[in-house]
């Protein structure tokens, strides 16, 4: 996959919704956040979303971030699928690249 645009890279623990869905996401480091929020809002669609480009070990996808403005960062959810592939689970932390 061919991947343009900024690209951010950070590490940090997935987290799970305690929500019915029990969706899985990485919270974007908050100084990170911001940066991209003020370069970038002018950029994001409904609800605080910005289209990226993501990869966690060899596993590339297409997604989107959305800002959570109670955590005061973006929020990037984790599809099954990626967990399966790259072996990802609660406490552990992983390398997270996208390219916005």
């Amino acid at each position: 996959m061919t991947t343009a645009g900024i690209r951010y890279s950070f590490t940090v623990q997935p987290w799970k919704y305690e929500g019915q869905a029990g969706w899985y996401f990485v919270s974007l480091p908050k100084d990170l956040a911001n940066e991209i929020r003020e370069n970038l809002k002018k950029f994001e669609e409904g609800w605080g979303r910005l289209k990226v480009t993501a990869k966690i070990g060899n596993t590339e996808w297409k997604t989107s971030i959305w800002f959570d403005t109670k955590m005061g960062t973006y929020l990037l959810p984790l599809k099954a699928e990626v967990r399966k592939k790259e072996f990802i689970q609660l406490g552990i932390s992983i390398e997270v690249v996208i390219w916005i």
